[in-house]
This record gives structure tokens, C-alpha cells and sequence, in this order.
């Protein structure tokens, strides 16, 4: 991709301030894909200051107003799907059917979502009598997003920003901008005024950093990794503003002897989705004693038959990861697996056979895995899969929560009064039972270090608004 727009701010297309270029690397083939520039500090004043600027008078606008400019982002949205789903898959290897299904179509299912919530959401609510309570939007609202699932999430956070009032600076990750520097193209088409969304591309330690302390800003909204979201927890807390947070996850999945073979198998290839690089992936596969043989057995099959290939392929494969930093992570991990003692039951070390260039790992199961074991700990964010055993409900409850995550666990039975039980018991924001996915506007979020917020809906919405009490507001 060549001729590439920069910064989108205060309505405008502009140039950075200093020159500073970044090259995105196809991780299909490692060459490189496009160059951006990466923005400084007086990029992110400038956005800001925009956003500043925007902010009295789009807070003011009607309900309606904001949901004709919303219903008209969704009709550019649809209208350019397909170059969405191609930005995607070039610059984070998603496999291009993948990319558009899953990933683009992401996009377009949050923002349905936040329409319908939108359209029922009451920003006034009368307490008694004579008091109120108003919901207002908190201001300017700094998001920060990551490569792996890019248009889920810069939805899930500006379009329920701009919806209740806020205005906006995103920083799409650096590592795959692509698609942030289209949704810009699609906010801009859609029509929204000048300031009220705006994209400044950068680094964490540049323009996440400065976004963060910065005293304009009211909010941050993050996504990313643990110890990302500790740092700007710190470098929020001189000027009090809110932080919401989703973060990192080491899922649970608990497969229980009544669950059968069609359970063993879509657990391993829930853990494979876009190549294990979401945080809410079941990488802890929790198998009961008397089906753990055959678990394994099933699971090491499912990562043989799982094929690799380059995101450009048509097809239900998995493609690369993201970067050289991700390849080398998770090869490393790999080998502590081994060096840890646990059985390589399928995959390894390595790039798959037939592909000598790009970022491709190998589908990974690990067996006889104990809970603390660093791969059972880890965040490890490839296609690698921990089989554990477990004999009774008791121990799969308290190997589930023995985490410092909290996102995404996973049930397999039919039994329905157990599924509830052992529901109840596990410590983390959402519980998938029997392969079920959440609902569109379902809150999306975690316990423990995996955050602090919830995204999607009205939960979403939420997320972006102040609470305030009006006495007298009606006569007594």
C-alpha cells in the first residue's frame, strides 16, 4: 500500500509534525506492507486539543442527530468491507476469509449492537419525585487499541464514546494501523464533525504515553496486555482520569467425561482461532481423568489436520502471528514447555513444514501439564493448547481460578444443573458453555488482571458516561 493518509484531525488529513516512519511488516511473507508515520507530541496536543474543542458542542446534540451520523457510519462500513477485510489480512494475517467474516464482520455486529442499545438508552432517568439522574459523557476519551482483533475493538470503543457525547483520539496499534487509518476514512465519509473523532497513529511509549498523562484527557480506554495496562494505570493517576481496561486472558476450558468427542474437538480449534492470538482463547484445556486419554489423542489430531498457510489463501486455515516479537515469544515458550516436562503431543519448535519465510507456528498441544507449570501461567497468545486432568469438580473449579486473569472460561457438559454450578463458581467476566457464543450487545470484560471495564451494549455505552443528581428538577 502506497500513499498512505496520515493523521486524521480536527476533520483533516494532516502531515506529522516531525517525520518519524514506521514500516508495517506483511507477516505472510515479512516484507514489507506500507509505511506510516508514527505521531509526536505535538500530534497528540493537536488531536486533543481538536477533540477539546469539539467537545461542548457535540455533547449537546441530539440523541437522534448522533444516531443518523451512527446508521450512516454503518452503511460505509458495509459499502467498504471488502477493503477493510483486506487491510486486515495484510497487515495482522488474518486469513482473508477469515478477514472477512470474522474480523470485518466484528465491526459491523458491534456497531448493530450499539445502534439497537443506542436507540433504547434513556440518558435521563427520574429518581423520585422531585430528582433526576442525567447520564452525561465523561469528555475527551483517548482509545488505545491492538492488532489482533482491530475493528472489534476500535468499535467497541468509539463508537459507544461518540454515541453518548464524547469526542475522541484513537491510536490504533502501530504493528497493524491499516485498518484504523480506513475506519478514519469511513468516520470521515460518514460525516461526523470536525474533532469529534480523530487518529493519531503511534507507539506505546510515544503516543500512548502522551495520551495517557495528558491533563485534556478524561479517559482512557485500553486494550492490550497486562503489564501495558499497569503502566497506564500509573500514568493516568496524576490527573485522576478513568481508566477502563480489557487485558489479557488465560482461559479455562473445562471438558467434563460427558461431553464427547465433537466438545474435544472444538476446544482444540477454539484455542487455534486466529492463530491462539485472542485474549479470551481457551488455552487451558481442563479434561476429566476418565476421558483424558482419548482428550489428548482427539486434540493432537485436531493440530495435525489444522493447516498453515499465508493470509492471501482462500480457505479455513491459520495464518501466521502477528510479528518477529510474537514468533520469537511464542517459540520460547514453546521450548520452556518442553524443558518444563510436559508431553509435546503435537506441533513444536519451529515453522510448519513447507513454509521457510513469514511468521508461522506450528498448532501445539501440550499434555500432562500441571497448573504451575509457566505455559499453564502464561499468556503465551499462539495457536499452543495445555491439556491438564482434573478428578473431581472441586479441583477443575480451583485449577480454573488458580490465575491472576479473569476472562474467558469454558464449560463442556450437558449436564445443565452442573454447567450453572460450576458457572457460578469460576472467577472471570464471561463463562461459554457447550460452544454457545455471548449475544450482540452481551458485556464484554473481565475479573482480576485481565481489567476493569465492560464493552458492548449498553454496558458499553455506560462505559463513557457520568452520573449526575438534580434535585428540584420537577416541581413537588
Amino acid at each position: 500500500m502506497s500513499n498512505l493518509k496520515n493523521f486524521y484531525i480536527n476533520g483533516q488529513w494532516v502531515a506529522p509534525a516531525a517525520a518519524n516512519n514506521y514500516d508495517v511488516i506483511n507477516p505472510s511473507d515479512e516484507e514489507v506492507a506500507a509505511t506510516i508515520s508514527l505521531g509526536g507530541q505535538a500530534d497528540t496536543d493537536a488531536a486533543v486539543a481538536a477533540a477539546r474543542d469539539a467537545f461542548d458542542s457535540w455533547s449537546q446534540t441530539s440523541k437522534e442527530e448522533r444516531l443518523a451520523l451512527l446508521n450512516k457510519l454503518l452503511e460505509v462500513y458495509k459499502s467498504r468491507a471488502e477493503e477493510m477485510a483486506q487491510a486486515m489480512s495484510l497487515e495482522m494475517g488474518a486469513p482473508i476469509s477469515m478477514s472477512r467474516v470474522n474480523q470485518t464482520g466484528a465491526g459491523s455486529w458491534h456497531l448493530e449492537g450499539f445502534i439497537k442499545a443506542f436507540e433504547k438508552f434513556e440518558f435521563e432517568k427520574p429518581y423520585t419525585a422531585t430528582e433526576t439522574t442525567l447520564l452525561e459523557p465523561i469528555g475527551v476519551c483517548a482509545l488505545i487499541t491492538p492488532w489482533n482483533w482491530p475493528m472489534n475493538q476500535i468499535v467497541l470503543k468509539a463508537v459507544p464514546a461518540i454515541a453518548t457525547g464524547c469526542t475522541v483520539v484513537l491510536k490504533p496499534s502501530e504493528i497493524a494501523p491499516l485498518s484504523g487509518i480506513l475506519f478514519a476514512e469511513f468516520m470521515d465519509e460518514a460525516g461526523f464533525p470536525a474533532g469529534v473523532f480523530n487518529m493519531v497513529n503511534g507507539d506505546g511509549v510515544g503516543v500512548g504515553s502522551q495520551l495517557s498523562v495528558h491533563p485534556e484527557v478524561d479517559m482512557v480506554s485500553f486494550t492490550g496486555s497486562s503489564r501495558a495496562g499497569i503502566l497506564i494505570s500509573k500514568a493516568a493517576a496524576d490527573t485522576l482520569k478513568r481508566v477502563s481496561l480489557e487485558l489479557g486472558g488465560k482461559g479455562a476450558n473445562i471438558l467434563f467425561a460427558d461431553a464427547g468427542e465433537k466438545a474435544m474437538k472444538y476446544s482444540a480449534d477454539r484455542c487455534f482461532r486466529n492463530t491462539g492470538q485472542s485474549c479470551n482463547a481457551p488455552t487451558r484445556l481442563l479434561v476429566e481423568r476418565s476421558v483424558y486419554d482419548q482428550a489428548v489423542e482427539v486434540v493432537a489430531q485436531q493440530a495435525r489436520d489444522t493447516h498453515v498457510g499465508p493470509a492471501s489463501d482462500e480457505g479455513q486455515h491459520i495464518g501466521p502471528v502477528v510479528s518477529e516479537a510474537q514468533f520469537d515469544k511464542i517459540q520460547g515458550l514453546i521450548q520452556v514447555g518442553i524443558d518444563e516436562g510436559a508431553k509435546l503431543v503435537a506441533g513444536g519448535t519451529g515453522r510448519p513444514d513447507g513454509l521457510n519465510r513469514g511468521y508461522y507456528v506450528k498448532p501445539t498441544v501440550f499434555a500432562d501439564v500441571n497448573n504451575d507449570m509457566e505455559i499453564a501461567r502464561t499468556e503465551i497468545f499462539g495457536p499452543v493448547l495445555s491439556v491438564i486432568p482434573f478428578d473431581t469438580e472441586e479441583e477443575a473449579i480451583a485449577i480454573a481460578n488458580d490465575t491472576p486473569y479473569g476472562l474467558t472460561n469454558y464449560i463442556q457438559t450437558p449436564d445443565d444443573d452442573k454447567r450453572r454450578r460450576v458457572a457460578r463458581r469460576l472467577r472471570s467476566g464471561m463463562v461459554e458453555t457447550n460452544g454457545q457464543g455471548f449475544a450482540q450487545g452481551s458485556p464484554f470484560g473481565g475479573y482480576k488482571q485481565s481489567g476493569n471495564g465492560r464493552e458492548g451494549g449498553v454496558y458499553g455505552l455506560e462505559e463513557f458516561l457520568e452520573v449526575k443528581s438534580v434535585s428540584g428538577w420537577n416541581k413537588a
